[in-house]
């Protein structure tokens, strides 16, 4: 079996129009996977994230973090988080993330989700402080989640598993048309991390 899923075609869109999701699979080995995993649940700032819903202040059991270049302001679900300076673990993610794709980046949302039973609602990612049709990353350590893509219009969907040590990358008019979910599920009982390399303007 190939470590690195050199079979996967990274060019290929995964949706079928009005955007572009590419996958290239696993692009760290298992061993290195496992380690940024438990780096990442070591060494990252993590807190519980917040969200003001029809005037009551939420707290998730979902933890987050938010890393960049510089202190860069993020407003999602009308709570605003400064960044932090990156760590060494995550230069290292970022530049191995921006070779891969192409792309370049200049902060990360991080997501912990204890278990199954944490997931993320339909959304998409089109806050005024992203840079508009930009690239987003995402690197998945830990257990494997099913993630999945709806069309605003015609409600089409899309899903794929993602993998321990996996990047997709959505970029293009994704954020404009499609929404993304990361549904609960009762068959995973493990943690995942997720990192979402963005560029903020």
């Amino acid at each position: 079996m190939d470590l690195f899923s050199t079979s996967i075609d990274t060019e290929a869109n995964l949706l079928p129009k009005d955007g572009i999701v590419n996958y290239y699979g696993r692009v760290l080995s298992p061993q290195k996977s496992n380690e940024y995993f438990q780096a990442l649940l070591q060494n990252i700032d993590w807190k519980n994230d917040e969200a003001i819903i029809y005037g009551k202040h939420i707290l998730t059991k979902r933890k987050v973090a938010w890393y960049g270049d510089k202190p860069f302001a993020y407003t999602y679900s009308k709570v605003t988080k400064k960044a932090l300076p990156w760590t060494s673990e995550l230069l290292v993610l970022k530049a191995l993330v921006e070779e891969k794709s192409g792309e370049q980046f200049n902060s990360c949302l991080l997501n912990l989700y204890h278990n199954g039973d944490e997931g993320m609602a339909w959304h998409s990612d089109a806050e005024k402080d992203l840079k508009k049709d930009g690239a987003i990353a995402s690197l998945s350590f830990g257990a494997e989640r099913k993630f999945a893509f709806k069309h605003k219009q015609s409600k089409e969907t899309v899903s794929l598993l993602l993998e321990n040590g996996s990047l997709l990358v959505m970029k293009g008019t994704t954020q404009t048309h499609w929404l993304h979910r990361l549904p609960p599920t009762k068959l995973v009982n493990r943690a995942r991390v997720n990192l979402t390399f963005r560029m903020i303007v």
